[in-house]
């Protein structure tokens, strides 16, 4: 790519050529992205901005390029991603957040909205916190808690829930470990736990997914369900009598997934799907027996 006095749309679309060329899914949408986040402007804004850019700009946009042009995910070479109304630094022990998951959000809320705020609200596997901070944000009466077993990751979920003004209870836990305080307390349990298997799924993911996000969020060896069994097995503890779990599941897996619950002696309560239509995310309720 030219450095120097190049215009902002004619470098947008030389990017788009090679990245297309190298076989980059989205090409045009990963140059404008960047570009756009690079010049401050809004991506549909770019079609009408020709003004040159600046020497150190250009020398920018040519290093974003040559990253993605590499598979490196548009989002990490920002350093930051945008899910539902929140913007989120990521490190490399977050996954990044995806559209998916707001199926899941949406479906958490909806609990909480039968239930009737405030309630008290877990999530488990919290990453960069994008869940429980749309959550926190979305309903701030509930009282929100959110676990990691990343120190690194709960770092930048510390920091994202500071930059978009919003209150979670943060702790170090596997699963439950630790988390006796909360002991029947607990009116909602949400997560997106690893559920690809790497052995049988991991070859086809795409490099973006493959080689950019942390494996211990992503991977659930040697059983894809692994971590759905260890949810149901140890969290009835920390639940209140009547309390509800939304649990983000890969492709195929919701029925696999209700039929664990049940078999835990959770009820299921049905599947939502995501924006592709997709079964995304599945609901289950807890009676104390």
């Amino acid at each position: 790519m030219r450095t120097g006095a190049i215009g902002a749309r004619q470098a947008s679309r030389e990017a788009a050529a090679r990245l297309e060329r190298a076989g980059v899914p989205e090409a045009a949408a990963s140059a404008e992205v960047l570009l756009s986040e690079l010049i401050g402007v809004g991506r549909a804004e770019l079609a009408a901005c020709d003004a040159p850019l600046a020497e150190e700009q250009a020398v920018l946009y040519e290093l974003w390029i040559s990253r993605r042009l590499k598979r490196e995910p548009v989002q990490r070479i920002l350093g930051y991603a945008y899910f539902r109304n929140l913007t989120l630094d990521l490190n490399e022990e977050t996954l990044i957040p995806r559209p998916d998951t707001e199926s899941v959000v949406d479906a958490a809320l909806e609990r909480i909205d039968l239930r009737g705020c405030p309630c008290l609200v877990l999530d488990v596997g919290t990453g960069s916190g994008a869940i429980a901070i749309s959550i926190a944000q979305e309903r701030p009466d509930c009282e929100v808690y959110a676990t990691d077993v990343s120190e690194t990751a709960l770092e930048a979920a510390r920091r994202n829930a500071v930059r978009n003004r919003t209150t979670v209870r943060f702790r170090s836990a596997d699963v439950v470990s630790g988390l006796e305080s909360l002991n029947g307390r607990v009116d909602l349990i949400v997560s997106n736990p690893p559920y690809v298997d790497e052995r049988s799924a991991g070859g086809r993911l795409a490099p973006e997914v493959r080689e950019w996000d942390p494996p211990v969020a992503l991977y659930s060896d040697p059983d894809e369900l692994a971590f759905f069994r260890r949810i149901f097995a140890e969290m009835p503890p920390l639940l209140r009598d009547g309390a509800d779990v939304v649990l983000e599941v890969g492709d195929g897996q919701a029925a696999a997934v209700l039929q664990l619950g049940s078999r835990a002696g959770f009820t299921p309560r049905g599947v939502r799907p995501d924006l592709a239509g997709t079964p995304r995310a599945v609901l289950l309720g807890w009676e104390r027996g």
